[in-house]
């Protein structure tokens, strides 16, 4: 046997060793992939517990303090009308947020039955314009006073 022969014996089974260790370092890592995506895959975990979901009935309806808890309008003549009409389309914060007189609602509800496709409310548009006007009037008080007796000064460079 030459050199070159021993040589080739010899790189071979570097090589040899070379595939055995990526091989083994491929199967590692990919071990270790399938363990972080599925944790109890070795068991070690295999405590399992059940959780029991007990339904609870809620009654859409429901009226505590005054207060319809589904929609958090106040509870008084017109509510349901309110809820039934109002609430279909968007949340019953729009309506408390937009406090407006007796003519600014019909005017609002106008513009919705005209751009939003709003159904004709009928004779259930007073109920709806006087619970709306009665519970959630205008407020006359809007942004804050103007700052007045403040000592400015100028700031310097």
């Amino acid at each position: 046997m030459n050199k070159e022969e021993a040589f080739r014996i010899h790189v071979k089974k570097v090589y040899r060793i070379l595939m055995l260790i990526f091989t083994l370092f491929v199967f590692t890592i990919g071990g270790l992939v399938y363990y972080i995506v599925n944790p109890d895959s070795l068991g070690f975990n295999s405590s399992k517990e059940s959780v029991a979901v007990i339904p609870i009935e809620v009654d859409d309806d429901r009226i505590e303090n005054g207060i319809h808890l589904k929609t958090g309008l106040k509870d008084a003549d017109g509510l349901m009308l309110v809820v039934n009409n109002c609430t279909n389309c968007h949340s019953s914060k729009l309506v408390t947020q937009n406090r407006m007189s007796t003519e600014g609602w019909n005017a609002t509800i106008k513009w919705m039955q005209e751009t939003q496709n709003l159904w004709d409310l009928g004779r259930n548009q007073e109920s709806i314009v006087n619970y709306l006007v009665t519970n959630y009037p205008p407020v006359g008080k809007g942004r804050r006073m103007v700052l007045t007796d403040v000592d400015w000064y100028e700031l310097e460079n």
